[in-house]
């Protein structure tokens, strides 16, 4: 039987700064290169949100969805849920960073979240396109 490990893939707006200092630093802290992004406008994260109801222009939620290869299964997680699920698939510092989100209820992380949500544009600006600091990171985006 050929079974390969689940490929983790994150869901972000692709034109917001904050939100690609985030992939930035997940790309850093995942060693294994075992995780996967996509900007939730490009044709990858449209379909999965469409796949599930979710709005398709509403792009205020990173989105973390565990195995892409079962995505069909509706398993997912958002906001700072999602966030946590990320670090710990990038393990070490990562799953550190996890467990220590992880203390607080998820009603107060996401309402944090929204808040920042809101105001990421206006704090952080719009995401000026630049290379990525590794090339063979490229590969690790979906379309």
């Amino acid at each position: 039987m050929n079974h390969h490990p689940p490929m983790p893939v994150i869901l972000f707006d692709g034109e917001c700064a904050l939100c690609q200092r985030v992939v930035r630093g997940l790309l850093r802290l995942d060693g294994e290169a075992r995780m996967r992004f996509a900007p939730l406008q490009g044709a990858a994260g449209q379909a999965f949100l469409r796949a599930r109801g979710l709005p398709t222009d509403d792009f205020d939620s990173l989105v973390f969805v565990p195995d892409w290869d079962h995505a069909a299964s509706g398993t997912y997680q958002m906001r700072t849920d999602g966030l946590i699920g990320a670090l710990k698939v990038c393990g070490g510092i990562g799953a550190e960073l996890a467990a220590i989100l992880a203390v607080w209820p998820t009603g107060w992380r996401d309402a944090g979240y929204r808040w920042v949500a809101r105001s990421r544009h206006r704090i952080f600006g719009e995401w000026t396109p630049r290379p990525l600091a590794r090339p063979e990171w490229a590969a690790r985006f979906l379309p």
